[in-house]
C-alpha cells in the first residue's frame, strides 16, 4: 500500500504538471499574446477523459503500474481532474480555490476503490482488489439492508484506516428543518476566545486549548528531531511521534466540539449563530514600508499568536461543519446572522456603546447594564435572528448613535 501511494503520488504530479503546461502556454487568444512568449504547440487541451485514456499506455511502458486496480488509478485522475477545475472555475457557488501543489512524500495518502464486492467484510478481515484479505478492527457492525460501494483506504499517523461507503435506497434523503424561531425555541451563541461559546442565556464555555497544553512537548521533539542526520532511522521515529501527537490534538479538539455541539442541540431548537469569516480574522497584517523603504513593525508578531490561537480553538470547522451536522441529525436548526454591530449595540437598550477589542466587560451608560462582552454578543445574536435590525441614527456633530428598528 505504500508503494501504490508512492506511485499514484508521481503520477498525479505528472499529470497536474501536464495540465499546468498547456494552461500556461494556452490561456490566453493569439492576437493577445505578448510580443516576446514562447510558441505552444499545438495539441489538445488534457481533460479528464483524455488523461483517463493515457493511462492504458502508461501500463505498457511501466508494468510496475499494472499492480495497481484500475478503480485506484483512474480515482486519482480524477483528483486531478476536480483540484485544477476549482482552480480554474471554481466550484457550484463560483468560489475559486488556490492553486493546486505537486504532492510531496508522503503527502499523497489516500487511494478510493469505486467498486468492493458487497461481502468483501468477513469476520475480522477485509478483501480488497488486488490487496486480498486484510485484517482489520472493525468499528461498528454494517446495519442490515445497507450495501457496501466504495471503500478508501488511509494513511494515517497510528496506522492504516478503510472508510467504507455505504447504500441503502429504502431510506429516504434527509428532510429539510423547517423551525420558526421565537423566543422560547431559540438561542444564540457568540463565539471567541476568550469564551468559546457564550450563550444568550447567559452560559459559557472556555476553550481547552489543547494544543497550547501539548505545546511544551511539541518543542522538545522537534529539537530532538532538528539534531538528529536527515534520512536516519532516529529522526524517522521523532517524525512518527510528532505526527502521532498532533493527531492526538487534533481528535482531542473534535470529540471536545462534539459534546459542545452536542450541549447547544440539548438547550434549544434553533442556534443563532454569527455568520463569521475565521479566514479574513486570521490573516497576516499587511506589511508597512517607511519613506526610505525599510519595513516598519506592523504588529504581526502578536498577531501571529492571535492566529495560534485561531487554530488552537477551531472556531470555523465547529460553525461551519459540526454543529450544523449533530443540529441536522437531531432536527434541530442552524441560522447564521449578520455579526455587524453585535459587539457595540448595548443588548438592553440596543443603544450604541462603542468598545475597542481588549475591552472585554459591556457597561451600558444608558441603561445600566452590566455583563462580559461575549454574553452580551450572545443576546444581541438572538435579537438580530429573530427579526431586530440594528441601524445607524446619524445626529448632529461627530457622535453616532445605533437605535433599534424592528422589520415587519
Amino acid at each position: 500500500m505504500d508503494k501504490w501511494l508512492d506511485m499514484l503520488r508521481c503520477q498525479h504530479n505528472y499529470l497536474l504538471a501536464d495540465r499546468f503546461d498547456w494552461w500556461e502556454m494556452n490561456r490566453c487568444p493569439v492576437n493577445a499574446c505578448p510580443l516576446v512568449c514562447s510558441i505552444a504547440e499545438p495539441r489538445k487541451k488534457p481533460e479528464y477523459y483524455s488523461q483517463k485514456r493515457s493511462l492504458v499506455s502508461l501500463k505498457q511502458e511501466r508494468e510496475w503500474y499494472s499492480d495497481i486496480h484500475a478503480d485506484v488509478l483512474q480515482d486519482m485522475v480524477k483528483r486531478v481532474d476536480l483540484a485544477f477545475a476549482r482552480f480554474i472555475k471554481g466550484d457550484k457557488n463560483g468560489k475559486r480555490s488556490g492553486k493546486p501543489r505537486f504532492k510531496g512524500k508522503n503527502r499523497y495518502r489516500t487511494f478510493a476503490y469505486q467498486r468492493v464486492k458487497p461481502d468483501c467484510i468477513q469476520g475480522n478481515q477485509v478483501t480488497l482488489p488486488k490487496l486480498g484479505e486484510v485484517k482489520f478492527i472493525q468499528h461498528r457492525p454494517v446495519p442490515e439492508g445497507f450495501v457496501i460501494k466504495r471503500a478508501l483506504v488511509t494513511k494515517k499517523a497510528d496506522g492504516w484506516y478503510v472508510t467504507l461507503t455505504l447504500e441503502d435506497k429504502s431510506v429516504p434523503e434527509q428532510p429539510v428543518v423547517e423551525v420558526e424561531p421565537t423566543e422560547a425555541n431559540s438561542i444564540g451563541v457568540d463565539a471567541g476566545l476568550e469564551y468559546f461559546i457564550a450563550c444568550s442565556d447567559g452560559t459559557t464555555k472556555q476553550p481547552p486549548k489543547f494544543y497550547r497544553q501539548s505545546e511544551d512537548k511539541l518543542v522538545k521533539l522537534q529539537a530532538k528531531r532538528d539534531a538528529r542526520g536527515k534520512g536516519s532511522k532516529s529522526r524517522r521515529k521523532l517524525n512518527e511521534r510528532i505526527a502521532k501527537l498532533h493527531q492526538r490534538i487534533a481528535r482531542q479538539r473534535k470529540q471536545w466540539h462534539f459534546e459542545t455541539a452536542q450541549e447547544l442541540i440539548d438547550k434549544a431548537d434553533v442556534i443563532l449563530v454569527e455568520d463569521l469569516k475565521i479566514s479574513n480574522m486570521s490573516r497576516r497584517n499587511k506589511p508597512k514600508q517607511g519613506e526610505d523603504g525599510t519595513f516598519l513593525p506592523n504588529g504581526q508578531s502578536a498577531k501571529s499568536g492571535l492566529n495560534k490561537s485561531f487554530a488552537d480553538a477551531g472556531i470555523a470547522g465547529f460553525l461551519n461543519e459540526i454543529l450544523p451536522y449533530k443540529a441536522a441529525k437531531a432536527g434541530r436548526l442552524v441560522v447564521k446572522v449578520n455579526p455587524a454591530g453585535t459587539s457595540q449595540h448595548c443588548a438592553n437598550c440596543l443603544n450604541r456603546v462603542p468598545k475597542e477589542l481588549s475591552d472585554r466587560w459591556h457597561e451600558c451608560p444608558h441603561c445600566g447594564a452590566s455583563m462580559p462582552r461575549d454574553v452580551n454578543s450572545g443576546i444581541l445574536i438572538k435579537k438580530v435572528g429573530l427579526g431586530i435590525r440594528l441601524t445607524i441614527k446619524r445626529e448632529s456633530g461627530a457622535t453616532r448613535r445605533r437605535s433599534p428598528r424592528r422589520t415587519a
